[in-house]
């Protein structure tokens, strides 16, 4: 930082701290482990670099992730922050699966509990006028057109030919 105390970047790479040094916002001297770490894994020139050609006000958020990425890297070298995705990932899917069997549950037991919905009004209904109340409330049975009436005699699939079984082999 210009004379007082060097960055830690500066202080582990063992050179003059200047006042213009693009690390001393972001590694402070009283936490060298966080500059040794990135370091170690990006390497200073990379991070120079990248910290260079990014505008002023997202430096400190891509050393936040420079950080975090490389510790994730030294706790799974193999993987890094990708492993640590990928099992957060495992366990929200394993969540959303325990989330839809619970709620499986909850309905079944709601639905023991409470008597369908079409039995209240299937009690008031004689059998006689179970066509004509399904043809009036088309609101209760959505998709049906309210012109079918089930009771009506002239009703033409009794009068069709039945369908003949025909084999493709004979």
């Amino acid at each position: 930082m210009g004379g007082n105390s060097p960055c830690a970047s500066c202080k582990l790479l063992r050179r003059r701290c200047t006042k213009d040094c693009i690390f001393a916002p972001f590694f402070p001297s009283e936490d060298p482990h966080k500059f040794a770490i990135v370091h170690k894994v990006f390497g200073a020139s990379n991070v120079s670099k990248m910290l260079q050609e990014l505008p002023v006000h997202q430096r400190a958020d891509a050393v936040n992730s420079l950080v975090y990425e490389a510790n994730a890297r030294m706790r799974d070298p193999v993987y890094g922050c990708v492993g640590a995705i990928s099992y957060l990932q495992n366990q929200v899917s394993q969540l959303q699966m325990q989330l839809a069997v619970a709620q499986a549950e909850i309905l079944c037991i709601q639905m023991q509990q409470e008597p369908p919905l079409m039995a209240d009004h299937q009690q008031q209904i004689d059998s006689d006028d179970k066509s004509n109340y399904l043809m009036h409330n088309s609101n209760m049975i959505s998709g049906m057109p309210s012109l079918m009436n089930f009771a009506s005699p002239s009703n033409n699939v009794a009068t069709q030919e039945p369908l003949k079984r025909e084999s493709l082999w004979t």
